[in-house]
């Protein structure tokens, strides 16, 4: 009885110290899916309203998406009706493609269509103007959500399976071509343009892949963080900072 009890304490303690070792602040507004790169942070919230946060808070731009993502293949967005946007010259343009998310994490695009097909774009394509023909290239199985980073891609599909596409590059969105599956569960899943792993799970735990390089692409093992008082919802990381959707749609930033 002693050693058990002595168990969940240390487990306890465990997760206490873990949650002690970020320094997290909540930021005003609400948003149910969230992306940052490069010092950018872009959201939207549940009207599918787009905002930027510019200096101490989030602010309201135009453009009405359900998803959002900014990184070093510039700014997209995917509107109510699944049409892509890329912002150019000032404005978001209609650019060819249906999906219903979109990644620009790293110097290449990834995306997923309505009925879970995978698609990448390779960098010299994407520097087309928005009235170029965008080839897509298409990639092997169904996923529900992909990320991309600086030397592989992550996705989750409609299981909840993880997976990891290694060996990307700017003139080679599809890597290796196969999809390696990734031990866990996971309904999201976000790569940072480092190549730090993050996701959320159904039941809204937070989980971070630890390991991850350009050497073990596919890092180690997974590990729990908890930011939100109830339930983690979406999560992006960049600069050394976390930030974190709870289930209540609250913003967390964390250092």
């Amino acid at each position: 009885m002693m050693k058990a009890s002595l168990c969940i304490l240390l487990v306890f303690s465990c997760q206490f110290l873990q949650s002690l070792a970020l320094e997290c602040e909540v930021i005003p507004g609400t948003l149910k899916q969230i992306d940052a790169s490069l010092g950018i942070v872009g959201g939207v919230n549940n009207d599918n309203e787009v905002f930027l946060f510019l200096g101490n808070s989030f602010v309201k731009i135009n453009g009405t998406f359900k998803h959002f993502t900014v990184g070093p293949a510039g700014e997209f967005g995917v509107s109510p009706a699944n049409l892509l946007f890329k912002f150019d010259r000032g404005a978001f343009r209609q650019i060819q493609g249906v999906f219903k998310q979109v990644d620009a994490g790293s110097e290449i695009v990834g995306a997923v269509s309505p009925v879970d097909d995978a698609f990448c774009l390779n960098k010299d394509v994407n520097s087309l103007g928005p009235s170029g023909n965008f080839l897509w290239n298409t990639l092997s199985g169904k996923l529900k959500y992909y990320s991309c980073g600086p030397y592989s891609c992550w996705g989750v599909n409609a299981a909840e399976n993880v997976f990891i596409r290694r060996n990307v590059a700017d003139l080679s969105c599809t890597g290796t071509g196969v999809n390696e599956i990734i031990s866990g569960s996971l309904s999201m899943v976000e790569v940072a343009t480092d190549g730090s792993v993050y996701g959320v799970d159904y039941q809204g735990n937070l989980l971070q892949r630890l390991g991850v390089s350009a050497a073990v692409p596919a890092g180690t093992s997974w590990q729990g963080l908890t930011i939100c008082p109830v339930a983690h919802k979406h999560v992006t990381f960049d600069l050394g900072r976390l930030w974190v959707i709870c289930s209540d749609g609250s913003i967390r930033r964390c250092f």
